[in-house]
């Protein structure tokens, strides 16, 4: 009988190819699962980790084979991140945001074969796509993904603030980064940034910056609730220059590759939302294991035996099964091909989908929790974390309420936040800073 791999808890019909790429993932397991502890402790992004991630391929999991890659799609990022979220959810994390950095390869590329661009922009397009497609894929580095930043838009997810002001053969960036992993700890950074000199969402561009460039560091150190071994601390940039060849500043050009997004801008978002519910996977088989092995002295029974605890086993397999069929249904509307939906509805899905994931995530935390009861209720065994792990996806990106209220502007009012926005539209004209939608 074949093994039953941990990703096969949320996608059970996994391919012969998405198993492979699978059983990978699986073998990094054990380690990322031994130094999670510490890590959480620490504060900080084992610096093993992108040894064994490397040479399982895994840099390169969702990077077209041609670029040195592994091949995979949404479902494998997905799977892996829930995997990979049982063992350690700051890991998980941070891989993600090594990961995201791909759409801004794989969009420019799917958008050039649309013929969104002019003849003239192509070659320059296409030149950055396939640089960052390269480093993560046949060189296996490690990128870091930096568009959220501190100050704040009512009409859009993400306000950039950030610029990119033209110089000699280059570009200098100003501005802070609020939240990205590996701060410090990628070899570059894909940082969002706008052009001083192009008006409004048109300006939005890409750099990639490496670590080590002048001009550029990590904020203060981030003590989190919980993901703390992300390197989660943001950037920093003053008077950072980038070479034009590692940038993307075509006018529009960033814009109309996020339209090609299947998902909410820049797609792949699932796969964060997919890190709680593996999280949650993983405190749940704690927490049933422990208290069927633990009996009571005057009965012999499991602890689990008892009335309030085959509530909770009850309640917790609910919720974890609600989480994985809210997964499902959302990776099957953005991976499927052709399409089930068109892509508002896929959006309007999303804005549900992830704040009942993470929800029934925490919940089933929780209820780990009260199964173990105070002897297992320490801040550092697996409960503890996964408690404080999965708490951060009730904030993260945006709440539940806030999908909530998001989907339903869009039935009735029939628009949404936008993904991105600046912060020259936003100044310049409130009332479209929303103008593009939620589009891609």
């Amino acid at each position: 009988m074949t093994t039953r791999l941990t990703a096969e808890y949320l996608l059970p019909d996994l391919t012969e190819e998405e198993r492979e790429r699978a059983e990978r993932v699986e073998s990094v397991l054990p380690t990322l699962r031994e130094a999670a502890l510490e890590a959480d402790a620490c504060g900080e992004f084992p610096p093993g980790h992108v040894k064994t991630l490397a040479e399982a391929g895994l840099l390169g999991l969702v990077v077209p084979v041609e670029y040195g890659g592994l091949g995979g799609g949404l479902r494998d990022l997905a799977a892996t991140t829930y995997a990979l979220g049982t063992a350690c959810g700051s890991t998980a994390l941070a891989y993600f945001f090594h990961c995201s950095a791909s759409s801004r390869g794989l969009l420019p590329l799917a958008a050039i074969d649309a013929g969104v661009y002019e003849d003239h922009e192509v070659e320059v397009v296409r030149a950055f796509a396939e640089k960052v497609l390269f480093a993560m894929g046949r060189d296996k580095r490690l990128l870091a993904n930096f568009a959220s930043e501190a100050v704040k838009a009512s009409t859009a997810n993400v306000l950039i603030n950030t610029t990119a002001r033209r110089t000699e053969g280059g570009w200098l960036l100003n501005g802070e980064k609020s939240f990205g992993c590996l701060s410090g700890t990628a070899d570059h950074y894909l940082v969002t940034v706008r052009r001083e000199d192009v008006e409004g969402i048109d300006g939005l561009s890409l750099a990639l910056v490496a670590r080590d460039s002048e001009g550029i560091r990590p904020r203060a150190r981030w003590n989190g609730l919980g993901m703390r071994a992300s390197d989660n601390h943001g950037l920093v940039m003053e008077d950072c220059f980038v070479a034009d060849a590692d940038a993307l500043t075509v006018p529009g050009a960033f814009t109309r590759a996020t339209q090609m997004s299947r998902g909410s801008w820049v797609g792949n978002q699932v796969a964060i939302a997919a890190i709680y519910a593996g999280i949650a996977r993983g405190a749940w088989e704690y927490a049933f294991g422990r208290t069927m092995s633990a009996t009571f002295a005057d009965t012999g029974k499991p602890i689990a035996s008892s009335p309030m605890h085959q509530v909770l086993v009850g309640n917790g397999e609910e919720a974890l099964a609600e989480a994985h069929l809210w997964l499902r249904r959302q990776i099957d509307l953005e991976a499927s091909d052709p399409p089930i939906l068109p892509k508002p509805e896929v959006v309007a899905s999303w804005k549900l989908a992830k704040g009942a994931i993470c929800e029934r995530s925490f919940s089933v935390a929780v209820d780990a929790l009260k199964m173990c009861g105070t002897s297992g209720a320490l801040m550092d065994n697996i409960i503890g974390r996964a408690v404080r792990d999965t708490s951060m996806g009730l904030v993260q990106a945006f709440p539940a309420e806030r999908g909530r209220l998001d989907m339903a502007k869009m039935l009735v009012e029939k628009e949404s936040w936008a993904g991105l926005t600046t912060s020259d539209t936003f100044a310049r004209t409130p009332a479209r800073a929303g103008a593009r939608r939620e589009e891609g």
